[in-house]
């Protein structure tokens, strides 16, 4: 069997879904992105690419700062819902009962219900055609305290995080091994 040729397209998957928050805590947003990753580690630094026309890419670049929030299963249906409807037309966080939390380093809001949340600073912005992506510097990671361990080591497990694939979303499945496992010596 061979491989078929296609013309070039976003078929790098599976990717994270996540909730950013943007705006202010009097008037906060949520937009659902896929296009997401790491970009540095020091200084610890992420990227989000946002669609021009949509109403947080104004937020963002008037503000310079930005919250990724991770989405569990719990948010799954919030995160698709922030990822149709626009925030210009209504309170999304009103909308989906979801509660704001102060940040420490951003004005831009925390999702409370969220695990894991990023607080960003951009740095620069790259025009890309149909979208700009906005790199950022992570200035904190706020994580919830029930996703600790008795050692005090995040268990990234316990969130049961969702990450999406070709149009549908899906939780993370079996752990297969840490990193380094595959030249990691027999005991």
């Amino acid at each position: 069997m061979s491989k078929l040729i296609w013309k070039s397209g976003t078929m790098l998957y599976p990717i994270p879904a996540v909730m950013v928050s943007c705006g202010s805590m009097e008037k906060p947003n949520i937009i659902t992105i896929a296009w997401t990753g790491i970009l540095n580690s020091d200084p610890a630094m992420t990227y989000i690419s946002v669609r021009k026309e949509r109403y947080s890419h104004k937020l963002i670049s008037e503000n310079k700062e930005f919250v990724i929030n991770l989405v569990s299963k719990d948010l799954a249906k919030a995160a698709d819902y922030c990822g149709v409807r626009s925030g210009e037309k209504e309170d999304k966080f009103k909308t989906l009962g979801l509660n704001t939390e102060k940040a420490e380093n951003v004005s831009a809001p925390l999702i409370k219900e969220a695990p894991v949340s990023i607080e960003c600073r951009v740095e620069k912005v790259i025009e890309l055609g149909t979208h700009d992506m906005f790199m950022a510097k992570i200035l904190s990671v706020d994580v919830e305290e029930k996703y600790l361990d008795e050692t005090g080591r995040f268990d990234m497990e316990k969130c049961d995080l969702v990450a999406y694939s070709h149009g549908q979303y899906y939780t993370l499945g079996d752990r297969l091994g840490k990193f380094g496992f595959s030249v990691e010596k027999k005991k």
